[in-house]
């Protein structure tokens, strides 16, 4: 017998037929001999539905308010799937966030978990139950509820996993692994047997949409062996796992493409020490994430700082640098009009010229290069939104990733 956590998507459940599908899937596994926990997502659309009537009611939504509202997602998901279970025999109980024992800080709208008490659900695995856990959220010490940001199902059935020491970690999704690149956009694109959690981490981050990236820190910090697979077919999916050797064979193994950002740059600032800092004290006050950083030399004693953040705070990040920006000087433009194409790979710590046929790719596609950013297994450059899928095209092709 086996302890499996199960995560299953927002398409998985999406209706009342797949969500009967769900019930069937897990009761097969159950049927096996083993313990399940499966957490589940809001159903397709609802969180965007319920971010639209925030909005008509307010233009600027508490945050909150936004979790205690957004949290109704998921509570419907577990409570469907749960009544679906009983229906084809299996014991099944439906747990909120809270009630599994999910702690988390105190920042609304993308929390980060603290403890897990697993206690109430092992009592329950022991009865003999299939227990379902709403994603996505959790409580806080004061007893609020909390979310934990754009895909924090994937962080809460990782945690879960970690918490509860399950043998295996099973995320059910509307693909069936990880592939080379988004094969919506390139058609050859391969799908990956096996991944290393620095490259899913640099996927994930990069714009690649299968997993959220908090998730996959948090397994490769713990441990946890997950497998990304599809709800709709019985397929092998994609082992994420910690690096072995023969995975540096592979120069790169993924290209990803980040549509949802804007470039912000905080030009004519007084050219001296500290004033960098101010800056992003101030966004880091705000709980903004910021990205790819590029500072000017500074000329006649002022200097620009470039930077890329989600789309989704651009206006925290104008209201949270309006401040600062009295004290330092400047003005603060930005452009959403970008996008950010990403090359990963594990292999890239020990080969060379791989930047080099990167850009020369890109070059002969005309595709011109604003900003540029390395670590010791990716490279990033910021693009024109409208040449994104082009470029990622072509950067598959420069890598040879349809013959993986």
């Amino acid at each position: 017998m086996a302890r499996i956590v199960q995560k299953y998507g927002g398409t998985s459940v999406g209706d009342v037929d797949r969500i009967k599908n769900v019930a069937n899937r897990i009761k097969a596994f159950r049927d096996a001999g083993n313990e399940l926990v499966v957490v589940v997502s809001a159903r397709a659309g609802v969180t965007n539905e319920l971010i639209a009537r925030a909005k008509a009611v307010n233009p600027n939504p508490s945050e909150r308010e936004m979790d205690q509202l957004l949290s109704i997602g998921e509570q419907e998901t577990i409570a469907l799937t749960a009544m679906a279970l009983h229906g084809v025999g299996v014991p099944a109980v439906s747990y909120t966030g809270a009630q599994a024992g999910i702690f988390t800080d105190k920042v609304h709208t993308k929390a980060k978990i603290k403890t897990i008490n697993a206690k109430p659900l092992e009592k329950d695995l022991k009865a003999g139950n299939v227990i379902i856990v709403a994603g996505f959220q959790g409580i806080d010490e004061a007893g609020q509820i909390t979310t934990l940001g754009r895909g924090g199902s994937d962080l809460t059935a990782i945690a879960l996993a970690a918490a509860i020491k399950a043998d295996k970690c099973e995320i059910y999704t509307d693909v069936d692994g990880v592939y080379t690149a988004d094969p919506r956009v390139v058609k050859d694109a391969k799908k990956l047997q096996e991944i290393s959690y620095d490259e899913m981490l640099e996927l994930a981050s990069l714009g690649s949409k299968v997993m959220q990236t908090r998730s996959v820190e948090f397994a490769a910090k713990y441990g946890v062996v997950f497998e990304v697979r599809s709800s709709f077919n019985n397929n092998p999916g994609t082992i994420v796992k910690s690096e072995v050797a023969y995975m540096e064979k592979v120069v790169v193994r993924g290209v990803a493409v980040d549509k949802d950002q804007a470039k912000v740059v905080v030009s004519s600032i007084a050219d001296k020490p500290g004033t960098a800092a101010k800056v992003f004290r101030a966004l880091a006050d705000a709980n903004i994430n910021v990205d790819m950083i590029v500072q000017n030399v500074g000329r006649g004693g002022v200097a620009n700082l470039t930077f890329t953040v989600p789309q989704t705070e651009t206006s925290k990040a104008q209201k949270a640098l309006a401040a600062v920006l009295k004290e330092v000087g400047g003005e603060v433009t930005v452009d959403e009009k970008i996008a950010k194409l990403s090359v990963v790979g594990v292999g890239m710590r020990t080969h060379s010229g791989v930047a080099a046929t990167l850009f020369d790719a890109l070059a002969k596609a005309s595709v011109n290069l604003e900003l540029i950013s390395t670590s010791e297994i990716k490279i990033s450059v910021v693009i024109a939104k409208d040449k994104a899928d082009e470029a990622a095209r072509v950067a598959h092709a420069a890598f040879g990733l349809e013959n993986l």
